[in-house]
């Protein structure tokens, strides 16, 4: 097997093991919904972590046998993956419209990965460094509280968790790769303590804000929002710190936006599909009648909810629906049918 074969499969594998990380995630954030960031009793949630360091280990010697614009695009098939390993092992099917949405992100970010070019391996110096943590930190707190002053709407309150968790998994890369670059050049251990230090904590707190993200908004729009924020965010840091470029100059640049619009337009399509979801549910369960405290399904169709006395409202209770009965002579008769069995006949 050639480098570059051994390559894909490791990122494919990387992908699936991903994939059902976050699958278990979410079923585990629907299970214990009073658990928001570290379930700790689930061991569901303990072999979702493990999915997901096994993915970060393949993915990283994927790094090593395979270039870097090959292995990050084959990184975005984990959200395809998910929908069907969800719909085949935990029967949660996507609609179409999250298919879409999960489609055009991915292929969003594949084309904005391809195109970005790797320059000589650079390293960020102490002051660029702590600024980047900095930086970093006020993002991911600024999103979680964002996140939670909007917490009476789940699907954008998870997307901005999910947004959060996606910005400290990206600079923990970036982190990584300093790392990586000063060992190279013989950095001593001692010296690269505070960057693995922040790298402990940023992954950390990834996951943890991340399995948050998944309560009450389903799977595909957060999964989606970390899979396409996290290499952008990387992406960002490489190509103003880095010296990283896209290819085909002014050519490739303008490419890129358009892959980046059509990421954002899947995520997009993610988060109002689910949004649009959750509004239709709501609306079932609501009351629709007019008048007083009657369900829509309490009275007779026809039949005004303030024509009935105050005093057989307070009788009855709630009231069953019960067709009007047709009309006889010149009277029509109504009969409603309470609970407790009494039967009440008016004209």
């Amino acid at each position: 097997m050639s480098a570059l074969t051994l390559a894909v499969v490791l990122s494919l594998v990387s992908a699936v093991a991903y994939a059902g990380g976050a699958i278990l995630q979410e079923r585990v954030a629907v299970s214990t919904p009073e658990r928001r960031y570290a379930p700790l009793r689930r061991g569901a949630w303990w072999v979702a972590i493990a999915l997901n360091g096994l993915g970060a280990l393949l993915h990283v010697v994927a790094l090593a046998y395979g270039p870097l614009s090959l292995v990050q695009p084959l990184g975005a098939l984990t959200i395809v993956f998910a929908l069907p390993m969800a719909a085949l092992f935990v029967r949660r099917k996507a609609g179409a419209t999250a298919w879409r949405g999960a489609i055009m992100a991915t292929v969003g970010l594949a084309g904005l990965l391809s195109l970005t070019q790797s320059a000589d391996a650079q390293s960020l110096d102490g002051t660029e460094r702590v600024m980047t943590a900095l930086v970093t930190a006020g993002a991911v707190v600024a999103l979680m509280v964002v996140a939670h002053a909007v917490h009476r709407h789940p699907v954008v309150r998870s997307v901005l968790l999910a947004s959060a968790a996606g910005v400290a998994f990206g600079i923990a890369s970036v982190f990584t790769k300093t790392v990586a670059v000063d060992l190279d050049a013989n950095v001593s251990l001692t010296h690269q303590l505070p960057a693995l230090g922040v790298i402990a904590v940023l992954a950390s707190a990834g996951v943890l804000i991340s399995q948050a993200s998944y309560r009450g908004a389903g799977l595909a729009a957060p999964l989606s929002t970390v899979t396409v924020v996290n290499p952008v965010v990387a992406a960002a840091v490489g190509l103003t710190l880095f010296g990283e470029s896209f290819r085909y100059g002014t050519a490739g640049i303008a490419v890129a936006l358009g892959f980046g619009v059509v990421a954002a337009g899947g995520l997009i399509l993610l988060t109002t599909e689910r949004i649009g979801a959750q509004q239709a549910v709501a609306a079932s369960k609501a009351p629709v009648a007019k008048g007083g405290p009657l369900a829509a399904d309490a009275v007779a169709p026809g039949t005004p909810a303030d024509g009935l006395r105050a005093d057989q409202i307070r009788a009855a209770g709630e009231l069953r629906a019960v067709p009007s009965q047709p009309a006889t002579g010149s009277h029509s008769h109504r009969r409603v049918l309470f609970r407790h069995g009494r039967e009440h006949v008016g004209s």
